[in-house]
């Protein structure tokens, strides 16, 4: 059960991961975002940041057997998570800047 889970996890953060960096480097997001995204750039360091966070809470959560490490590692992944999660809504809510190019 345990190696289903992380296997889950690594796929969904490879996912979110490689999306990030398309929308950095490409300016690509995927279809179902591109009318919500102002920011590019803040977009994908959004989803790197959640990527790497879910990244984060998987060695702690799962590979880690002190309990004071685990407890300090998963909660500091889940505060990354709440970063990029609060990048990712600040890219929607600030306005686009003059000149920027909408997503492809």
């Amino acid at each position: 059960m345990k190696l289903y889970l992380i296997a889950a996890i690594l796929l969904l953060a490879s996912l979110f991961a490689a999306s990030g960096i398309a929308a950095i480097t490409r300016g690509w997001v995927l279809p179902w975002n591109r009318r919500h995204v102002h920011r590019l750039r803040l977009h994908g360091a959004g989803q790197l940041v959640a990527a790497f966070a879910l990244c984060w809470q998987l060695v702690f959560g799962f590979l880690v057997d002190t309990s004071a490490i685990r407890q300090a590692g998963t909660l500091t992944g889940s505060a990354l998570l709440l970063t990029g999660i609060l990048m990712l809504a600040a890219d929607q809510f600030l306005p686009r800047p003059k000149g920027a190019p909408r997503a492809e």
